[in-house]
């Protein structure tokens, strides 16, 4: 084998390398690929000028890495009428709405009333207070059995999980994943990164 064949093959079978900051943050997209994540239900994820685009029929994308204790930061841009959202503390399937983890909800002027920052079916908020077409930073922490939400380094809420929750929908490790809803959905994510607090 030559060394440019070996050089070839050990770089095929290395594992993705994630780029670390000195203050802890994770960076979970290299803004020319989706390595590092898993597309279902065959959906159209691209990468464009630096940003995964989300369009096309429902399909979601997960993140490899599993989390408990985190805080996830990203910048959203939608368009309009675009609906889509994170799941955290989700796990892969194959196919349909992730069961398991809850979804916090992008959607700026969607038909849904339930807009950007709520955690679906647990916390409500109907004014996204964003605009379609503008960048925005959304974040996420979770803490136990706290989650915290922000926009644009604005607290939205925190929300504390009942004790005894038995269902699928629930605080736990997992990955985070994003939603493509609807062939009318287009929605960009660009500058995704994690910080891992399990050690505090």
């Amino acid at each position: 084998m030559t060394s440019l064949a070996l050089c070839l093959a050990l770089c095929a079978a290395a594992p993705v390398q994630t780029e670390t900051s000195d203050d802890g943050w994770v960076s979970m997209f290299d803004g020319k690929s989706l390595d590092g994540w898993k597309i279902n239900e065959d959906g159209a994820w691209a990468v464009e000028d630096g940003a995964i685009k989300v369009s096309g029929n429902r399909s979601h994308l997960f993140h490899n890495k599993e989390l408990r204790n985190f805080v996830f930061e990203t910048e959203v841009k939608t368009t309009p009428g675009s609906n889509s959202g994170i799941f955290i503390c989700t796990k892969y399937q194959d196919e349909g709405w992730p069961e398991q983890g809850y979804e916090v909800q992008v959607n700026v002027s969607h038909g849904d009333p339930v807009k950007s920052g709520s955690l679906y079916n647990t916390v409500k908020r109907f004014d996204a207070g964003v605009k379609d077409g503008e960048w925005y930073t959304q974040r996420i922490e979770v803490r136990g059995d706290k989650v915290r939400v922000s926009i644009n380094d604005e607290l939205l809420y925190e929300f504390v999980e009942p004790p005894g929750v038995s269902i699928s929908r629930k605080l736990g490790k997992g990955v985070i994943a994003l939603q493509a809803h609807d062939p009318n959905s287009v929605v960009y994510f660009r500058n995704l990164k994690y910080k891992d607090l399990s050690g505090e």
